[in-house]
């Protein structure tokens, strides 16, 4: 049932539909001749289209997301597995194409063939079932074995948790799968902006990892003003920000995470 609100709630929030729900409530109360109502839902879409597409809003949001975890300062000499978050592929078009159509979040995939060859003695899981509702595809789980062993990683290495449909879901059903032992070393590969609910939920479920952050959204040094971008990546960005700041938010409503956004180093209970 959390799944399905949170995308529903999702659809109705994310920008380009908000935009589009308050220019066709303008449409709406003009041909009922309330202007008032329409002035201020017009307004409201263009201010929301304008901050989302031409300020640097989302790189903004993105910034306190993207620095709270980095990869650690020397690498582990010995490592134990890794755990890939799914989120990374084209779901709906491997479905159909059979192939591995990477999207904006396919650093995940390419870093976990970098870090199989840097340790290749190191288990390799990859977690993420098909987490749409409204479009059907394929489990991210399911799609990578063919891109991996293309990539040269042998697939007798490749296992898969492919039934998790959101974050809480890979940790849970990823600790289960994984059974961690005290004292192993687990790198968790996923996108910097999406580090800090990953670490959160991980933790909650008992499972301590070592933060591998990829796919950066941002530079870094982006200032509050215009964006220098262009506004399709802008708005995207700021989809991707406001998307993660309330799955931060909802996930501590519900006592999915213990705190709203983790700090980079667990403190001693």
């Amino acid at each position: 049932m959390f799944h399905l609100a949170s995308a529903v709630f999702w659809a109705l929030l994310q920008p380009v539909n908000l935009v589009g729900l308050l220019f066709a409530a303008t449409l709406a109360a003009s041909l009922l001749h309330w202007r008032r109502v329409a002035l201020a839902a017009g307004f409201l879409g263009l201010l929301v289209l304008g901050l989302a597409g031409w300020t640097t809003l989302g790189a903004m949001l993105l910034h306190p997301l993207e620095e709270r975890f980095h990869r650690p300062a020397q690498a582990p000499a010995d490592v134990d597995g890794i755990l890939i978050l799914g989120g990374g592929f084209e779901g709906a078009i491997n479905l159909e194409r059979g192939g591995y159509e990477l999207n904006a979040s396919g650093d995940r995939l390419i870093e976990a063939a970098i870090l199989a060859r840097r340790y290749p003695e190191a288990r390799l899981v990859v977690s993420g079932g098909s987490g749409s509702v409204f479009l059907e595809g394929e489990g991210d789980a399911d799609t990578a074995p063919r891109l991996l062993t293309a990539l040269g990683v042998a697939r007798e290495r490749i296992e898969l948790e492919n039934q998790s449909r959101d974050t809480y879901e890979n940790a849970a059903f990823s600790r289960k799968h994984i059974d961690p032992h005290p004292g192993e070393t687990w790198l968790l590969v996923t996108s910097a902006y999406h580090m800090p609910r990953a670490v959160a939920v991980f933790r909650n479920a008992g499972f301590p990892v070592v933060p591998w952050p990829v796919d950066y959204k941002t530079a870094g040094n982006e200032r509050v003003g215009l964006a220098a971008d262009n506004v399709l990546d802008s708005l995207r960005n700021t989809t991707v920000a406001l998307r993660e700041w309330l799955g931060l938010f909802a996930y501590w409503l519900v006592g999915r995470t213990d705190t709203l956004l983790p700090a980079p180093a667990q403190r001693p209970a």
